[in-house]
């Protein structure tokens, strides 16, 4: 009887110690490279012509079922919101998981880079936001019609298998996406979006 109640303190122990992941934290094995693409976009909004206090980060290394698109205050070094996002459907190979980019129109790949997020204007998926790429990896952007937008078919919770495809557009739940539209509208300045792979 005391080796039962023994094993029934270990474990109660052993579950009351396990902390779930929290929605808006970054997984331990991409934290590095997160905190270098955070140091590229701290010294490129600097220069005074983006938003230097709030700047989105998209992780393309991070399954798509899993959040990977991170809003991050630079001045206090905190992730505020975190969500769900689409890559594109020609980013797709043959590996799931693995993805490809390409910055050439037709290609319906996501393309890397830091995007400075422009003004907004209704298209065929409700409000979209205009996204110029500042990078040669993402300098087609407007070319392409690369923009930011939401999709219903896009779950709002994370979950273990791959979420919808775009046509090469970031693109989030309609729940996500008013939580973004709040801080980009109150915004005086471009935010800066950074996909990173």
């Amino acid at each position: 009887m005391k080796l039962v109640n023994l094993l029934f303190l270990l474990t109660i122990c052993f579950w009351g110690n396990a902390k779930p992941k929290e929605k808006n934290t970054i997984y331990d094995s991409e934290e590095e490279r997160f905190n270098q693409q955070i140091e590229n976009v701290k010294k490129m909004s600097a220069s005074g012509a983006y938003n230097s206090k709030i700047a989105f980060f998209i992780d393309m290394k991070i399954k798509s079922g899993k959040n990977r698109f991170f809003v991050y205050d630079l001045e206090n070094n905190t992730i505020l919101d975190s969500g769900l996002v689409a890559n594109g459907a020609g980013s797709e190979t043959a590996v799931k998981g693995e993805l490809k980019f390409s910055n050439e129109p037709n290609s319906k790949c996501t393309s890397l880079g830091r995007y400075a997020i422009g003004k907004s204007y209704r298209g065929m998926f409700g409000k979209t936001y205009v996204l110029k790429g500042l990078d040669e990896t993402n300098n087609n952007a407007i070319k392409r019609m690369i923009v930011l937008h939401s999709y219903s078919a896009v779950p709002e919770g994370e979950q273990d298998h791959y979420i919808s495809l775009s046509q090469g557009c970031p693109m989030v739940s309609e729940t996500f996406f008013k939580r973004l539209e709040k801080i980009i509208d109150s915004s005086k300045s471009n935010i800066i979006m950074n996909i990173y792979y």
